[in-house]
């Protein structure tokens, strides 16, 4: 019987041995064995894969709820600068004609066209999710080894002459540069306490300027139209 590899789609030749599952002949062709596999599969991909796919999604959902808030934030923020002139255009209108304060109804009236407008930012916020989602989640970066990589060519199972057992292995994401960078900062600022702790009290360091905020791809930019939202 001559079967095609599944990346080079040369035929391999083989002998025609009966199902692995049901013992019929292989001129009965059942579906046994093609099925047991796709169960194989998914049981694989299930033990495998299950965290791997949690923490993209937690990534993933925490980033869309960040760009989100930031960018109802900054409608907001437009909205009520807008609502600060127009409260005070009432005040000083009134103030001109009739050298009072306004009337109650006029500011009943701008506070309500506020909050309606700001639950219309809210609305369209939220109307961005699949956008921001799909954007985020293209992000995601999984790489597949190359077919001539030893781990591929070699895998470390008894059955194809390898040493060693994978079975414990597992799939991981890999953290941002700078992420680890911080992690590994984090160590040795851990490590640095714990030294100066056992020689014990030293003197405080001097004050230092408060920390600018750190520049986000998505972060408010200077006049509303040059916001540039995911994906532009």
């Amino acid at each position: 019987m001559l079967i095609k590899h599944s990346r080079s789609q040369k035929p391999v030749k083989i002998m025609d041995p009966d199902c692995a599952i049901c013992s019929q002949p292989a001129l009965a062709q059942c579906e046994c064995e093609a099925k047991g596999l796709d169960i194989a599969v998914r049981q694989a991909e299930q033990k495998m894969m299950t965290s791997v796919f949690n923490d993209i999604r937690t990534w993933v959902r925490g980033h869309a709820q960040d760009y989100i808030l930031q960018y109802f934030s900054m409608l907001t923020t437009r909205r009520k600068d807008y609502h600060a002139q127009q409260i005070r255009s009432i005040n000083e209108r009134a103030l001109y004609y009739y050298n009072a304060r306004p009337h109650p109804t006029e500011l009943q009236a701008a506070d309500a066209e506020l909050k309606r407008g700001i639950d219309e930012d809210w609305k369209a916020s939220v109307q961005r999710y699949p956008e921001v989602l799909e954007y985020f989640y293209g992000l995601v970066d999984l790489n597949l080894p190359g077919d001539e990589e030893p781990g591929v060519r070699d895998p470390p199972l008894s059955a194809l002459g390898g040493v060693g057992n994978a079975g414990g292995r597992k799939v991981r994401m890999r953290e941002p540069i700078v992420e680890r960078e911080r992690d590994r900062g984090e160590r040795r600022s851990i490590s640095r306490r714990e030294r100066d702790r056992d020689r014990g009290p030293v003197a405080p360091p001097p004050p230092m300027g408060v920390p600018r905020r750190p520049a986000t791809a998505f972060g408010p930019v200077s006049g509303y139209g040059g916001y540039a939202p995911p994906g532009y």
